[in-house]
């Protein structure tokens, strides 16, 4: 599949938060080629409302953001929606319809997107229908999930003769990630305070069981049993980031576990801590497999960068997609989106 297209591909930004303003800001830098276009922003903060969305990156672009969703799709006739609004289903499956209804395909980042088979199977199976109806495709994506922790160990098993095993484990400094994600984390809280939000959920890493199931559908693995653990990485020192402070004894960050037995034994174990501090990052894929396979990203995958690269590289991939709810394992092997620029 050829990611070039004769026309551009006429995208809009679907929420402006710091996620949201790097693919504007990506879009924008690729825009040069003239094989895609920024021509609609939509957020709701009113202090973003009827500012252009070169107020708020670094790329000059006079599209001015809207409140009103429907107006803009209707107005722009986008080809792509790039939604980055929450990390819910529930929350977001209205935004995702009113898109669909239009004709348009959306990558989304919502975290409950990437696998909501199992969790959402009413809404996902909504929105396929839906998608289907109106010929155009809606993937959820990012690079946890979508990329760090379920595409790279799918891809590792590709030259195994067999598997027995996957282990992932990532490690993230938070510190050196944006600031709603440090609080999503925990960061500067207490043990107490933690556990007491733990227990209202909606907490910590979202989507940790969707990249698990995602490995094991890939690996056409039947989900018998699964183990999910949450708990706080406590902070033996204190650490300053640019956002908030940090003391000896509060909370960190966290360290969010899960697993899938095959026959009893284990088949896939996601190992995932993520807090402010954290020493020697990396992602880390071990197969146990023929041949086995050991894949180490040393210092990590930068976070906010992949996110917005893995959102924005995905855009050509879903506007050439068959219509329906694609999961990332349905799609061509991810590469980065290079158009070429005419001098």
């Amino acid at each position: 599949m050829s990611i070039h297209t004769q026309q551009p591909i006429r995208v809009v930004q679907y929420g402006l938060g710091p996620i949201g303003q790097g693919c504007a800001n990506l879009i924008l830098q690729k825009a040069k080629s003239g094989q895609i276009q920024l021509v609609g922003a939509i957020d709701i903060d009113p202090q973003k409302v009827n500012q252009t969305v070169g107020s708020f990156v670094d790329e000059p672009s006079d599209v001015v953001i809207s409140s009103d969703a429907s107006n803009v799709l209707s107005e722009t006739k986008p080809d792509v929606v790039l939604h980055t609004t929450s990390s819910f289903m529930p929350q977001v499956e209205e935004q995702l319809v009113q898109c669909i209804r239009s004709g348009v395909s959306v990558v989304s980042s919502t975290e409950e997107l990437p696998y909501p088979f199992e969790r959402y199977p009413a809404i996902a199976s909504r929105l396929d229908t839906l998608a289907k109806q109106h010929k155009v495709a809606l993937l959820g994506t990012g690079v946890n999930p979508g990329y760090a922790m379920d595409v790279l160990a799918l891809t590792a098993t590709g030259v195994c003769t067999s598997v027995r095993s996957i282990a992932v484990r990532r490690t993230v400094d938070a510190g050196l990630r944006r600031k709603p994600l440090q609080m999503k984390v925990g960061a500067g809280m207490t043990v107490e305070e933690f556990q007491t939000r733990k227990q209202q959920g909606g907490f910590g890493h979202i989507g940790l069981v969707e990249s698990l199931r995602l490995v094991m559908d890939g690996l056409g693995w039947p989900m018998e049993e699964f183990s999910e653990e949450l708990e706080p990485v406590v902070a033996k020192t204190d650490v300053q980031t640019p956002y908030l402070s940090v003391q000896c004894g509060q909370v960190a960050g966290i360290k969010h576990t899960a697993e899938a037995f095959v026959s009893n034994d284990i088949g896939v174990s996601l190992d995932l801590r993520m807090y402010v501090g954290a020493d020697h990052p990396e992602d880390r894929v071990i197969v146990d497999g023929d041949p086995p396979m050991n894949l180490v990203v040393e210092g990590g995958i930068f976070g906010d960068t992949a996110t917005v690269a893995a959102l924005v590289n995905a855009i050509p991939q879903v506007f050439a997609s068959s219509p329906g709810l694609k999961t990332v394992a349905d799609m061509p092997v991810p590469r980065c989106f290079m158009p070429q620029v005419s001098l």
